[in-house]
């Protein structure tokens, strides 16, 4: 029949264009998932500093992220954020994700951010980095001492080392304290799978190696 035939013509009309709607939108979600590394990139290239491995195009790793935290990350695609200030790269737990000021909301769901008081990503002394149990930094709860972590800034890439590890109350904030040596202490609410307001923070505290490129 006449009109059967146009019904089924209509339909794969209708699902091609379905088909065709899926993947643009996740070629989209693809390029756009790591602007803030290429932002850095870009800043990296302006400054004419020596080769160094670039960041990939693929979306990080959500496999161990929350449903609520994948949602957020998203929604902050739709932002433009600050200019990364370094990138953070924890090999062991295929962690390579942008430094950005501050730790907000939109901060902590878009990337981890730099804790304000503490030295900058780069600077001599303890460089304070916080990030979501449940996203960017869930993977920590792998990390064990000896474990290698790099921060990438405008200035070079520094190598730190994992020399201890704290579990402790918000309150405990002398884990931010200057350090005699320059380090790298990361930040997450504690219990990683703790359902509501986690109670307590887990602390990574890593120290720089000698003959890390970049500021002494």
């Amino acid at each position: 029949m006449a009109w059967l035939r146009r019904f089924e013509r209509l339909a794969w009309t209708v699902g091609i264009l379905l088909v065709a709607v899926w993947v643009a939108a996740y070629a989209h979600k693809t390029v756009l998932s790591r602007r803030d590394l290429a932002r850095f990139e870009t800043a990296i290239r302006a400054r004419v500093t020596p080769a160094r491995v670039l960041p990939g195009e693929a979306p990080p790793d959500q496999s161990l992220w929350s449903k609520e935290r994948v949602q957020a990350y998203e929604e902050t695609r739709r932002q433009e954020a600050s200019d990364p200030m370094a990138v953070l790269r924890i090999p062991k737990i295929g962690l390579e994700v942008a430094v950005l000021e501050g730790t907000d909301d939109f901060t902590l769901n878009r990337a981890v951010g730099h804790i304000e008081d503490t030295a900058r990503p780069g600077q001599t002394g303890n460089v304070g980095i916080a990030g979501h149990r449940d996203g960017f930094f869930r993977g920590l709860k792998d990390i064990v001492k000896g474990d290698t972590l790099e921060l990438e800034t405008l200035s070079g890439r520094q190598t730190y080392r994992v020399d201890d590890i704290w579990i402790v109350n918000p309150e405990d904030v002398h884990v931010l304290d200057p350090t005699p040596k320059p380090a790298l202490t990361l930040v997450a609410c504690y219990p990683f799978y703790f359902v509501g307001h986690a109670p307590q923070r887990y602390v990574v505290r890593a120290v720089r190696q000698d003959g890390a490129s970049g500021n002494p």
